[in-house]
């Protein structure tokens, strides 16, 4: 590592003899893709926690003392965790932090998550750690949002040795694509499908809002679906999540089994999600006329 005290923060000269601080250098930060993945985020956390009239405005300022992360898992996770619920000292911070963390690390690690987050570095506001809990959660908790794919941040290392101050970068990936987060590994016909005819299937994008998978149902089935049951000309994203969910519970009670696709994906324009469901309708019903 070689000295590169441009990147340095004025209170990185306080480190101690071989103490190290990480942060994102300042071009990823005005990364648009990163700047989406923060943004999404925030607004998820402001989503589930509007009951609690709690407002997060900034994730390492908000989220580094434990209070908005032990309210957040215990809506997500519908349970109570025994806690202190304010703390002022850092003593009293980091006991909380490690409850609610080891409470998280109970429901990912059976889940195989690589947990890259510690009470230290979330309470130091490690933007990146801060980050990559939030995904997780997010993606455990199968959250009704879209995450931005591939998003790669640079981060700088400081080092100080023999009282100078060093400095590396090292690439760190915060998110991957939503079905490798998700665990779903395999492959199957539709990964190849999309890997030679991409272009070919924005056909699917006209199920997004629900209508037609309601109305295909009723037609399958033989019966009339009643309008009020569901948005015929749907404007919010809320109201097409209404409309697919629908569908699925229609599909349920036609004998099909429970589909892995998520109503939010299926609004979201995921042509393979979408793709999988209307493959599951073509495989029961491929003989009715």
């Amino acid at each position: 590592m070689s000295p590169a005290l441009a990147d340095v923060h004025p209170e990185d000269t306080q480190l101690e003899e071989n103490e190290e601080r990480t942060m994102i250098d300042p071009t990823s930060k005005e990364d648009p893709k990163f700047k989406e993945l923060v943004k999404v985020l925030l607004d998820w956390i402001n989503d589930v926690l509007v009951e609690e009239r709690i407002i997060v405005k900034q994730l390492e300022e908000d989220l580094y003392d434990g209070q908005v992360l032990q309210k957040l898992l215990e809506k997500l996770a519908g349970c109570k965790l025994n806690v202190a619920e304010v703390t002022q000292s850092e003593i009293g911070q980091k006991q909380k932090l490690q409850t609610v963390l080891e409470a998280v690390h109970d429901l990912l690690r059976p889940r195989g998550w690589v947990l890259r987050w510690s009470v230290d570095s979330i309470h130091g506001k490690n933007l990146v750690a801060i980050l990559h809990l939030l995904v997780s959660l997010a993606m455990h908790f199968r959250a009704p949002i879209r995450l931005p794919e591939h998003v790669t941040v640079q981060v700088v290392v400081v080092r100080k040795r023999e009282g100078l101050l060093h400095s590396s970068h090292i690439s760190e990936e915060l998110t991957t694509t939503t079905e490798m987060m998700m665990g779903r590994f395999e492959r199957d016909a539709f990964d190849t499908l999309f890997d030679h005819a991409p272009d070919k299937l924005s056909v699917v994008k006209k199920f997004a809002d629900g209508v037609y998978l309601v109305l295909l149902m009723g037609l399958l089935e033989d019966y009339f679906v009643p309008l009020h049951n569901f948005y015929l000309t749907p404007e919010s994203f809320d109201q097409k999540v209404h409309n697919v969910s629908f569908a699925f519970e229609l599909m349920l009670d036609g004998g099909l089994k429970k589909p892995k696709a998520r109503p939010e994906d299926v609004v979201n324009l995921d042509l393979k999600s979408t793709l999988r469901v209307l493959y599951n309708l073509f495989t029961k019903y491929k003989n009715v006329e």
